[in-house]
């Protein structure tokens, strides 16, 4: 399959012995093993994985973390305020940061969301001044993101900001505060907080609203010289499809402001979609949402347009799911996997595109004097060679030297007992990211 150039990129490698001596004439295989571009879920498991005492709970969440690494190279941690500090100076940070650690030791860029958010924030906030709650809001934005620094550098710092001042449930604090402030100069605190906890973040804002509203908002935060990295798309389709034209408005929409574009959290369901009577989803209660054979094929080529589209457009950095399975928000059978953790057609449709139409794997002969030309998708590669192993990250077009070593007898990412000439590149990932998290899960140190 055609994709366009920007996912791309050639190399010219040159390829060096232990020894430094050229690697000459020689048959050289190189495996792509990562992605430049950013595919992701919702991480909530990582952090329940680390408290999880329970046996079979334990269980399904280690195979649900294992069948996530297969797919993904980047995750969604939940900073919801409320949850996240439930109890006024009692945070979640212990086994939040022991699922970040482990989620960046394995390769995986991690996100925190969200810093600011008028939904699930804390009730005991609610019992302070407007003045009281803006400082703790901007104290509690310092806190996470240089706490965090070095291991989550990614943030959404303010989720929904269009509809905020209107949010009036339980007298909510944030959005009292929004109210009086006004949008602009809310953000603009809380992206200045956010930005002198870690001057090197990306700090994303968020909204599922795509209409001119977000777009208003947008011109206002960026004439005013608010430091937003990436632009964050919402897309739960509970109530269908929004199908290529909508997708393709949204994206030429939010093009124009020339930032990343990030697809933040998707949502394609399985079973039955919501009335399109209802207004907000929070409203819909169900007591289950079944997922159906038909649907789940119709989520897979859903999914696969999607994902297609999405991965063609320049401006695009990132995509996540959601919900890795079903029964998350709204009891929807939106995930990838089913309740049980058994995979439906739609991870099979992304883990093709993921681990082949995206992903290059070639054999090549190096020259006399040890030189190759090599084109590939943008990421992380292994090169192996005469019982000798490297690895070199493609970005840009560029001259690499490539300096191999004696294969390590370790397990890891990149120690497995196959040949990957010739084999199946989904087969191979597979294999490979099985020996790493059984090797990772040894080492979370807390009770199997």
């Amino acid at each position: 399959m055609d994709y366009p150039e920007h996912r791309r990129a050639q190399a010219r490698l040159l390829i060096r012995n232990p020894d430094g001596t050229p690697v000459a004439n020689r048959p050289v295989q190189i495996d792509q093993v990562s992605h430049q571009f950013l595919l992701g879920c919702g991480a909530a498991d990582a952090v329940a994985i680390m408290k999880a005492r329970n046996v079979k709970r334990l269980a399904l969440l280690e195979e649900r973390i294992r069948k996530s690494l297969r797919l993904f190279n980047y995750a969604t941690l939940p900073f919801y305020w409320g949850n996240y500090e439930s109890s006024e100076g009692e945070t979640a940070c212990a086994e939040t940061m022991k699922a970040a650690r482990w989620l960046r030791d394995h390769g995986v860029t991690v996100k925190g969301h969200p810093l600011c958010w008028h939904n699930i924030s804390p009730p005991w906030l609610s019992r302070y001044d407007s003045g009281e709650v803006l400082r703790r809001q901007l104290d509690r934005i310092h806190r996470e993101v240089s706490t965090y620094r070095g291991t989550i550098d990614v943030w959404d710092v303010i989720n929904e900001a269009v509809v905020m001042p209107a949010f009036d449930r339980d007298g909510n604090a944030v959005a009292r505060i929004c109210r009086e402030k006004g949008r602009i100069a809310l953000a603009r605190e809380a992206f200045a907080a956010a930005r002198e906890s870690n001057p090197d973040a990306l700090l994303l804002i968020n909204d599922y609203n795509t209409g001119p509203k977000y777009e208003h908002l947008l011109e206002e935060l960026l004439e005013g010289g608010v430091p937003i990295g990436a632009i964050g798309i919402q897309s739960h389709q509970h109530q269908g499809y929004w199908g290529v034209e909508k997708l393709n408005d949204v994206l030429e929409r939010f093009s124009r402001f020339g930032l990343p574009i990030h697809f933040t959290e998707n949502s394609l369901i399985s079973g039955d979609p919501v009335s399109a009577s209802i207004k907000d989803l929070s409203d819909w209660h169900v007591a289950s949402w079944p997922s159906t054979p038909e649907g789940e094929e119709r989520q897979a080529r859903e999914l696969a347009e999607m994902a297609d589209i999405l991965f063609r457009h320049p401006l695009v950095a990132a995509f996540t799911t959601w919900e890795l399975n079903d029964g998350g928000w709204l009891k929807a059978p939106s995930g990838l996997l089913r309740a049980d953790n058994s995979e439906k057609p739609a991870y099979s449709a992304l883990e093709k595109m993921i681990h082949g139409a995206w992903e290059t794997h070639e054999t090549l002969t190096t020259d006399d004097k040890g030189y190759l030309s090599f084109r590939g998708f943008k990421g992380g590669y292994a090169i192996r060679a005469d019982g000798k192993t490297a690895g070199f990250s493609l970005d840009s077009p560029t001259d690499i030297v490539v300096q191999l070593e004696k294969e390590k007898k370790t397990c890891g990412i990149l120690a497995g007992k196959s040949d990957f000439r010739g084999s199946d590149p989904v087969s191979v990932r597979r294999q490979r990211f099985q020996v790493g998290i059984d090797v990772l899960l040894s080492r979370i140190g807390r009770p199997r």
